[in-house]
């Protein structure tokens, strides 16, 4: 018996130590990767790319980019064929002419040579008011003496009276020739005229949409067509990445969710850094991740991570895709 519990004892003692030996293993495993006391977030490389399409559908004439070409703001990506586009520009420009000139014949009245056709008659007309009326006034003199009949004054008055008509009648003609169209009308062709000019800027802005240039500077992701391919109104030929749409994408447990707010910097570390590099947080999500379905425990909350981002500092060149780690600088 006194030789059995000496076995158990043994036995006891051995399994102790095989216990502290492996829970010495495991802290020294942990060791390596996390500093004791030290938090660590893990997250990845993420990058926001601007996508370039086309306004309109067409074919792609050129495109002068390869991917992993490093772009400019304003430089020429790529172009689509364009000869509808520049018809059509013609077209409004023809219209806008011919608006223009309908606006301006109503605004200045009759032509210069219409206008003196009218006056000559006028003219003309006063010339024989002036004969009729001295015709007149000699047969009236002649009348008191007895030297000419009643009928003769008659005839050289309605002559008289004729030659005033058409001297009035010429001179309301020479003032409407003169005057420019009613107001009505020259809001309608001012109108069309503005129309045409409308036209006109929209077919250019069309014929422009044709030439696409790069809004950002960047590297050229991807590359979705060449050259002679037709695509789609709002199909992307292109992605950009522009350095300032890198960022990094990590979670922050529960517990310690309260501890940071937008604005602090941490400490990124990934497998191939040569050198400290920090970033700050941009972004902190109020929804969590990875909810489990009773969330009132303290046990379960310690389950639920927050998506954070965060961005690099100038000069930090990461990849997009990139594992890292974020820590709270010492």
């Amino acid at each position: 018996m006194a030789e059995f519990l000496t076995w158990v004892g043994d036995a006891f003692t051995w399994t102790m130590g095989a216990l502290a030996a492996l829970a010495g293993m495991a802290g020294a495993f942990a060791s390596g990767f996390v500093a004791p006391g030290e938090t660590v977030f893990n997250g990845y490389i993420e990058a926001d790319y601007v996508y370039i399409a086309a306004t309109n559908a067409g074919r792609i004439n050129d495109i002068s980019i390869d991917e992993g070409q490093t772009v400019t703001a304003g430089q020429i990506l790529f172009t689509l064929d364009d000869d509808q586009y520049r018809a059509s520009l013609s077209a409004a420009r023809a219209q806008q002419a011919a608006a223009e000139a309908t606006w301006k014949n109503l605004e200045t009245g009759s032509r210069f040579e219409e206008i003196a056709v009218t006056r000559a008659s006028l003219a003309e007309a006063e010339a024989n008011q002036v004969l009729a009326k001295s015709t007149l006034e000699r047969n009236l003199k002649l009348q008191k003496n007895g030297l000419v009949p009643e009928a003769t004054v008659d005839s050289a008055r309605a002559a008289y009276e004729t030659a005033s008509a058409a001297v009035t009648q010429l001179q309301a003609k020479l003032t409407v020739q003169e005057l420019p169209a009613r107001p009505e009308e020259l809001a309608a062709a001012k109108a069309n005229f503005d129309a045409a000019v409308a036209n006109v800027d929209f077919a250019r802005v069309q014929l422009d949409e044709r030439t696409v240039a790069s809004p950002v500077g960047g590297v050229v992701d991807r590359v979705y067509y060449r050259s002679g391919e037709v695509v789609t109104i709002g199909s992307p030929v292109l992605s950009i990445l522009p350095p300032s749409k890198v960022k990094v994408e990590f979670y922050i447990p529960e517990p310690v969710r309260n501890q940071y707010r937008i604005g602090d910097v941490l400490m990124v570390t990934c497998d191939s850094c040569t050198h400290d590099m920090t970033a700050t947080i941009t972004y902190l999500a109020s929804q969590p991740q990875n909810t489990p379905p009773i969330i009132y425990s303290r046990d379960e909350r310690r389950r639920l991570v927050f998506l954070a981002e965060a961005k690099l500092d100038d000069g930090v060149s990461l990849l997009p895709g990139q594992p890292v780690s974020m820590k709270v600088p010492e």
